[in-house]
């Protein structure tokens, strides 16, 4: 059992990474196991919280792809993917944005509040917080490259990120679901990464955390001596072009490359089944997952 000097030591150790981000903007996208297991998901609400104590401002973009495919098989509609992304018509985009808005985050939200957190539920809709339009799954076959409808689903346009300021300058936690809105009104369900992405880009945020089920990058999965622990944006776009980076993982991915490229500083694949992976992230010299960065520069 760890005594009080060894507890002591893991503040010490915590405190210059407490001042290095104290004021600054982490956006965390919080998804996978960790959503589901009722222990995980309680360690990752106080992370949270206690980021927030430490001076921290919070952003939480959340998903729920499992409670929407479950949702969708009690109606007795399968679920269909098109390069990772759910195939959605206007009945499943309204399934989407029942669970999501109406379920995950509300249940989200009062977590972080019965938790002593100050957190409040947005989605795309509100204040135009998420912007989008019809996006086109790109499908390789025969070397080639075709787009694809896959219905309402969409790709962020804007992010109007002024509530989100307003909410943080007063001690508040948005907690966002991902359904955005087109110019005339249209309902769009959009992946979970890929608003945090944007989110992170908009909010010049100094991390971007995605909560995943998977230790981080692998160049090849099958062999876990090929885990990465640091991906520049190069080498992420060249994995992704050979395939190394695929299926679920490519929005994580490009929701890094995304938010590097509006100017967040730093993006991180994490594993949510590792118990306060958020702190052992922030807070800790050896950190957790893969950071995908920029790279340095040579003079």
């Amino acid at each position: 059992m760890i005594n009080s000097v060894e507890k002591a030591d893991v503040l010490i150790e915590a405190l210059p990474y407490m001042q290095k981000f104290a004021g600054k903007t982490i956006v965390i996208k919080y998804g996978g196991n960790a959503m589901i297991n009722d222990e995980l998901k309680r360690n990752v609400i106080k992370d949270i919280i206690l980021m927030q104590c430490v001076g921290m401002r919070p952003v939480v973009v959340h998903g729920g792809g499992p409670e929407i495919t479950e949702m969708l098989r009690q109606m007795g509609k399968k679920s269909e993917f098109v390069s990772g992304l759910r195939v959605t018509d206007a009945e499943t985009v309204s399934v989407a944005e029942m669970v999501l808005v109406g379920k995950t985050n509300t249940a989200i939200v009062n977590l972080l509040n019965q938790h002593g957190a100050r957190a409040v539920g947005l989605n795309g809709k509100d204040a135009d917080l998420i912007v989008a339009a019809k996006h086109l799954a790109k499908v390789f076959e025969n070397g080639q490259t075709r787009e694809v409808d896959i219905g309402y689903v969409g790709d962020v346009t804007k992010i109007n990120s002024n509530i989100l300021r307003v909410l943080l300058d007063n001690n508040y936690i948005p907690v966002i679901a991902p359904i955005g809105v087109g110019l005339k009104g249209e309902t769009y369900n959009i992946n979970a990464d890929y608003v945090a992405g944007e989110i992170a880009a908009a909010m010049g945020a100094e991390k971007l955390l995605l909560i995943t089920d998977v230790e981080g990058i692998y160049r090849d999965y099958q062999d876990k001596s090929t885990f990465i622990s640091t991906l520049s944006v190069y080498e992420a776009e060249q994995m992704i072009r050979e395939k190394q980076i695929d299926g679920g993982m490519i929005p994580k991915v490009e929701a890094c490359l995304r938010a590097l490229a509006g100017g967040a500083a730093k993006t991180h694949i994490i594993d949510g089944r590792v118990p306060h992976s958020l702190l052992i992230e922030v807070f800790t010299d050896k950190g957790i997952g893969t950071e995908v960065v920029r790279p340095m520069r040579r003079d």
